[in-house]
């Protein structure tokens, strides 16, 4: 046997690669012998072809999706059988996965020509790839979402005109029903699944090649070099190189899983207790899903929601998203300094220079992916370009990548695909009821009426369910079902506050004049002039959200009508990650607990009392310009919230250079209020940080008193 083809069984017989998403449920089980060969083969084929569909490539749409869903439901059949291994239900479902696949793209003309008609074939057909995209994901992502789909669908299929009140709908024929689920852009193989095989495919396989270059060990590397010299280095460690592989992986449960088993130890080691030290890893890589620019597949849905584009939505998703890993290295720092930690020793690991020596060559593929991005070339074309700087790069270091690792890394990406795949295709199906039937318009509306017009109460009641779906959903799926519900509340809510605004200053233009007076007829003459507060308000809120939408169209900017957008949708993404640190289910809380050693409740209480980033910077997307500002808006509001942050650890951890009494926390909840609160204003904010500083002078004379 060749020695290609050894290293290739060597190859197929690792583990995979972490997956993009933290689905419950997803632990794939990797075939050995020459069934693992064939797979690995197979898995990388499958990679080849969607970079082709990718870059040129010219089939329907349809086709791709329905290809993408046949070729990776294969892996899963594989990867996650019903029993111990693959086995007969297996074989017998791939066959009437590939024979549907097919039967789907040679019936499709028909169909049209028979004005949608469905034979009998074309029942079979929809029925199979419908079950299937059921069983799949049941497969890989846990029960809820099945139960969800099947509920849904009957729903749509007639259940609903059981139901009274607001809820209630006349139904659809079945045939109707199987068609917009299979051939429509909001059914399986529509919009999400395109999303699916396009960007989401394209970053998960430039994360493999990251991966396989050795660009992980060489971002714990420099992380070390820049971090592990300072009293609590490890845990600053943790911090950025979870955010850096974040970069790569977008995934929360990968990012526990693959840098947890290096930064855990080097923590307890160090001297912080087992359940920080798992907190800290699991907050740090829950925040991996909020970094640029992979951001799991949440940048891509968020471009698809808003019509916005990818580069602009990473760029507004970087300062929070450094924000929040900044408030996890001041727990780190505070914690240090409370439990008396010194300093990394002089010799110990490398230098900054060192390390970047050894691995400049990795750091070439984000500069090729950032600078295409920014000269406007697609998202997918510059992962590919990407991927081969990633070759090239390996080239200069010890981590040369050859024909065999290159086919290692598009087969780990493709096998790490799997689960999210399965998600995103079968998501369509819910999408898709959503829509059809108008249940996310009436969800959307209740939620509004809940809320009255507080901004508030809405976002607190979007926490609430986004923790609730999050105990069941994925991260990806949950953004999903609450963006569909939800966003259309926080955005209507934002513009009410816009508007509220614009009439206090008196802005009117012909288009809004309308609008209002629509709504309150009478006050011609107190429009075109400043407007009380208190009057501004009334006005809005008689108006319908139709008018209040028309007014703002007319009376705001085009681009902070698109910063609010983006603000509502971000809000969502961020809220939908606490379900990874939040007990009762704390995905990759409980994965560091693992390794950590301890117990997972604890781990889990901890890393939510660490991520506390994830329910307050949420606020200032709603009530500040942190996303829909410039850069220069945003830092300004990210400077006084760093503070406040600062503040509120504090607060909590009872020191900030020294020890702080209950009497000296106190003061901190105020300067927290004021440096965190929305658009205080100056006055405000100055205050907040004359009292941190006055706190902090403190602690540093009861530090040098105990010494």
């Amino acid at each position: 046997m060749s020695t290609f083809q050894e290293r290739l069984r060597a190859m197929a017989g690792q583990g995979d690669m972490p997956s993009v998403d933290n689905v419950a449920g997803s632990g794939a089980m990797a075939p050995e012998g020459w069934q693992g060969l064939a797979v690995f083969v197979y898995a990388a084929v499958v990679g080849l072809v969607h970079i082709a569909f990718n870059l040129g490539l010219l089939l329907p749409d349809l086709w791709i999706g329905v290809f993408h869903f046949a070729s990776l439901g294969l892996l899963a059949l594989l990867l996650h059988p019903a029993g111990k291994s693959a086995g007969w239900p297996e074989i017998l479902l791939g066959l009437v996965l590939a024979s549907s696949a097919v039967g789907l793209v040679l019936l499709e003309g028909p169909l049209y020509a028979r004005g949608l008609a469905f034979s009998t074939a074309d029942w079979l057909v929809c029925l199979a790839l419908i079950m299937l995209s059921i069983e799949l994901v049941r497969r890989t992502a846990g029960w809820l979402i099945p139960v969800l789909i099947v509920a849904l669908l009957a729903y749509a299929s007639g259940w609903g005109a059981g139901l009274g009140g607001v809820f209630a709908f006349p139904g659809l024929g079945t045939e109707t029903v199987l068609f917009r689920a299979v051939y429509t852009s909001e059914g399986l193989f529509g919009t999400i699944a395109r999303i699916s095989w396009s960007y989401v495919f394209m970053f998960v396989l430039l994360g493999a090649f990251l991966v396989r270059s050795g660009a992980g060990d060489f971002i714990i590397a420099l992380a070390r070099a820049v971090a592990g010299r300072v009293a609590g280095g490890p845990g600053l460690v943790a911090v950025a190189s979870s955010g850096l592989m974040g970069s790569i992986t977008g995934s929360a449960v990968a990012n526990t899983a693959s840098t947890g088993v290096i930064t855990i130890p080097l923590m307890k080691r160090a001297g912080f207790p087992p359940r920080f030290a798992g907190g800290v890893e699991a907050a740090a890589s829950t925040g991996g899903q909020l970094m640029p620019p992979v951001m799991g597949a949440g940048a891509f849905l968020m471009a698809n929601f808003t019509g916005l584009s990818y580069l602009d939505i990473i760029a507004a998703a970087l300062i929070p998203a450094l924000l929040y890993f900044f408030s996890l290295g001041l727990f780190v720092r505070v914690r240090a300094g409370r439990l008396g930690l010194v300093a990394e020793a002089q010799g110990e690991g490398e230098t900054i220079p060192q390390a970047l020596r050894r691995g400049w060559p990795l750091l070439l593929p984000l500069a090729v992916l950032v600078v295409l991005l920014v000269s406007g070339f697609t998202p997918v074309f510059a992962a590919a370009c990407a991927m081969l700087a990633t070759v090239a790069g390996s080239w200069l270091t010890r981590h040369r990548m050859g024909l065999s690792a290159v086919i290692e890394a598009l087969a780990n990406g493709t096998r790490a695909m799997v689960p999210t795949a399965m998600l995103l295709v079968a998501i369509g199906l819910v999408v898709n009821v959503l829509t059809t039937t108008g249940i996310g318009n009436t969800l959307s509306i209740m939620i509004a009426q809940w809320a009255g017009s507080s901004l508030l109460f809405a976002l607190v009641l979007v926490a609430l369910a986004s923790l609730i779906l999050g105990m069941g959903l994925p991260v990806t799926a949950a953004y999903i079902v609450l963006a569909a519900v939800s966003a259309p509340t926080l955005f209507g809510l934002m513009l009410q506050a816009d508007l509220v605004q614009a009439l206090v200053e008196g802005q009117i233009t012909p288009l809004a004049r309308e609008a209002i007076l629509l709504a309150r007829p009478g006050m011609e003459g107190l429009l075109g002039q400043p407007m009380p507060l208190g009057q501004a308000q009334a006005v809005v809120a008689a108006m319908t959200p139709e008018l209040q939408r028309a007014a703002a169209e007319a009376l705001l900017d085009p681009a902070l009508l698109a910063g609010s957008l983006l603000a509502a949708h971000m809000i969502i993404f961020w809220l939908s990650q606490d379900s990874n640190v939040t007990p009762p289910v704390a995905l990759a809380a409980f994965t560091a607990a693992g390794i950590a050693g301890e117990k997972p409740m604890a781990t889990g209480f901890t890393a939510w009392k660490l991520a506390k980033g994830l329910y307050l910077i949420p606020l200032l997307f709603a009530y500040t310009p942190l996303v829909s500002g410039d850069w220069t808006e945003a830092l300004v509001v990210a400077l006084f919230a760093l503070f406040g942050l600062y503040a509120l650890v504090g607060l909590l951890e009872g020191w900030l250079e020294g020890p702080l009494a209950w009497p000296e926390r106190l003061p901190l909840a105020l300067s927290a209020a004021c440096l965190l609160w929305p658009a205080p204003g100056w006055p405000i904010r100055a205050v907040g940080l004359i009292v941190l500083l006055a706190v902090l002078l403190r602690s540093r004379q009861a530090s040098a008193a105990s010494r």
